[in-house]
This record gives structure tokens, C-alpha cells and sequence, in this order.
């Protein structure tokens, strides 16, 4: 094919992908019930109701659309990645719509329900053992192929536009106008590839925005040991055990600059969280908005203490639909070794009295 009609293609390609996100309505902003006497208000983003399910959507439309306009994706290219799952699934649906082959490097421990979807979207799964292995193990196959990689890790921050052109942080501000606290007083997300907190953090600067920007990671995560050290080689070794949020490296997107706090979440913590807001507001989540929930209340219980009022805004970062046989079953988690009850009487608590006292032993 020659280059003109390559252009054509990508032209093509670029059109496609916007009229994809001109279908979808913007994400939904949905309000916690917390005691009205606080005078603060929770939000929750919905970036479970994209296309296909998750906040990652709008990371794999970004990365498919930065490959395209810089020369990297043409009409034959098979696309690479390493990814738990999210991610993935999202590349494999924008894969499908230009028909291009999709290949994810996955562990072996990613959901069923994730790998189900993956392949529903026509990706192909690669399996390694371990999390560390994906990166290599993407980078031989998009060599051996001749591939493009897309590796998220690497181009999460910068695929993105933190000037606005609908990034998460312009979408969260724009639908915050009408709020009685228009301008939230923190927003409150994980870390994966850290493109989020980076897009976030460098939005509410370009906006000269008070707005604090809180990580909060779960445990085996290498993040938090990195942010508070300035250790960014440090590894754990250990996979994250929830989904889409902490790693075993500190990854490039990561910017440890824009972020003004990090908060450790026990896992048991994020999946009593995760329930807890079943309960209370019908939504059935994943692990990792159990962990922004969890660290969204110790962020609201430190205004009540403080007597402050304002706004706070996290994440549903995709639904619970994919961890059934995971998160939502009891006997996994006893199999894990976790017990949700301490976590769950200190959510419980806290939405009572304002306290925020994390049970004493917990893993942070």
C-alpha cells in the first residue's frame, strides 16, 4: 500500500475512533450519600458506563489515536500489549473497529470474566506466570511480528491531552459547575499506569485549580514507597491483587510531581469498601474503586475533623460484572486469606460518626 493511501487509512482510522467517543454520552457523576450535617459532598465518576466497561476506555482510545497520528499504526500493524486486563479489553474493541489483529500479554491470574471479553472484542490473550513478565514477553512479540507495541505503562501520560480536549479532569470540572462546591477540594484516584493522576494533576495546575491530588495504592504496589522515598527502581516482586491499579514497578507514566498525597489501602479494605457501596448505592463495582472509596472517606473524615466543608470526587473505575468469581465470592476470599468484617465496621463507622480509625495490625 502505497504512503498516500496509507494516510487515507489512518484518516480513516482517526474518524472512526472520534465518532465512537461523539456516540457515547459522558460519563455519569453520581453523589455518595454521606450525613447532610458534614457539609461535604462525595462524587463518584462512572467510567463503568463506557462501551466497553471501564475507565480504561479512554486510555486505549488515546493510545490508539497517538500510535495512529504518529506513524506507528498503518493498515496492517497488529497491535501488542501488556495488560491485567482493562486495558485490554478496551484495545481489542477499538482493534476490532479498524480491523486490526490485537494480541494482550496477560498473567496467568486475570479474571475469567476479563479474558471473555477480550476475546469477545476478537483479542487474542498471551500468557505469562507473572506480572513482571508481560513487559519483555509484549516487547519479543511486537519485534518478532513486527508489531506496535502500545505499552500503556510507557505512553499513558503522554497519549493523553491534560489540556482538556474531553480528559477525564476537563469532564469531571465541567459536569462539578452546577455543585454547590463546583471546585472539588481533592480527587481521589489509583494508580496503574499513573495516567490518570498524571492527567489530573497536571489538568488542575493548567487550570490554577487548590484542588489536592490523592493516590491511593493497595498493597504490593510499588508507588507509594516510591513517592514518599524518591526511589523510583523500587520493585516488590508481588502482583497487585486488584485489578487494574498497583504494580510491582514504579511505571513511566507515573509523576510523583503532581500528586500532593498517597494514601497504602489494605485489600481487604478496598473489597469492603467495594461492598459497602453495593449496599448503599446500588452500584456493584470492582476492586479497584473499593480502594478510591476507601481512601476517599479518610480524606472526608480529615475535613469533618478539621470542620471544613466542600466537594470530593473519586472513581468507579469498571464494574463488578468481571470480578464474580473473584471480589463478589466469599470463598476466594477466604482462599486469599482476608477478612473484610474489621474494615467493614470501620466503613460503617465512619459513615456514622465522621471517624476514620483503621483496625490496628492492618497491612498499610
Amino acid at each position: 500500500m502505497g504512503q498516500y493511501s496509507t494516510r487515507d487509512w489512518v484518516a480513516e482510522a482517526i474518524r472512526i475512533i472520534d465518532a465512537d467517543a461523539n456516540r457515547s454520552a459522558d460519563t455519569h457523576l453520581h453523589m455518595f450519600p454521606l450525613p447532610r450535617r458534614w457539609g461535604i459532598d462525595l462524587y463518584l465518576k462512572d467510567e463503568s458506563v463506557h462501551p466497553t466497561g471501564s475507565l480504561k476506555h479512554r486510555l486505549a482510545r488515546s493510545l490508539l489515536l497517538y500510535g495512529l497520528v504518529s506513524g506507528r499504526i498503518g493498515p496492517q500493524t497488529v497491535l501488542i500489549e501488556a495488560s491485567s486486563g482493562s486495558t485490554a479489553v478496551s484495545e481489542a474493541y477499538f482493534a476490532r473497529m479498524l480491523g486490526l489483529e490485537f494480541v494482550t500479554v496477560v498473567p496467568r491470574s486475570t479474571s475469567k470474566e476479563k479474558i471473555e471479553l477480550i476475546e469477545f472484542y476478537g483479542g487474542r490473550c498471551h500468557y505469562v506466570d507473572t506480572a513482571p513478565e508481560m513487559y519483555s514477553e509484549a516487547e519479543r512479540l511486537a519485534a518478532e511480528c513486527g508489531g506496535h507495541y502500545l505499552d500503556q505503562f510507557t505512553y499513558a501520560e503522554r497519549a493523553t491531552d491534560w489540556r482538556g480536549n474531553n480528559n477525564i479532569a476537563e469532564s469531571i470540572f465541567m459536569q462539578m459547575r452546577e455543585e454547590r462546591y463546583p471546585v472539588p477540594s481533592a480527587v481521589v484516584v489509583g494508580a496503574g499506569t499513573g495516567g490518570t493522576s498524571a492527567t489530573i494533576g497536571r489538568y488542575v495546575r493548567y487550570r490554577r485549580h487548590p484542588t489536592r491530588i490523592v493516590v491511593v495504592d493497595p498493597e504490593n504496589s510499588a508507588f507509594c514507597h516510591a513517592w514518599e522515598t524518591g526511589a523510583m527502581d523500587y520493585t516488590t516482586g508481588m502482583p497487585s491483587r486488584i485489578e487494574g491499579i498497583g504494580r510491582p514497578r514504579v511505571e513511566p507514566s507515573f509523576l510523583p510531581e503532581v500528586i500532593d498525597e498517597m494514601i497504602r489501602v489494605p485489600d481487604a479494605g478496598s473489597l469492603a469498601a467495594m461492598r459497602l457501596l453495593l449496599q448503599y448505592t446500588g452500584h456493584r463495582a470492582g476492586g479497584s474503586t473499593g480502594t478510591n472509596l476507601y481512601g476517599a472517606f479518610q480524606v472526608i473524615a480529615r475535613m469533618v475533623q478539621r470542620g471544613e466543608t466542600g466537594s470530593v470526587v473519586t472513581l468507579v473505575c469498571d464494574g463488578g460484572e468481571r470480578y464474580t468469581h473473584t471480589y463478589y465470592d466469599d470463598s476466594w476470599v477466604a482462599a486469599q486469606g482476608l477478612d473484610l468484617r474489621p474494615h467493614r465496621a470501620v466503613l460503617d463507622d465512619f459513615l456514622v460518626t465522621g471517624r476514620f480509625d483503621p483496625p490496628v495490625g492492618s497491612p498499610m
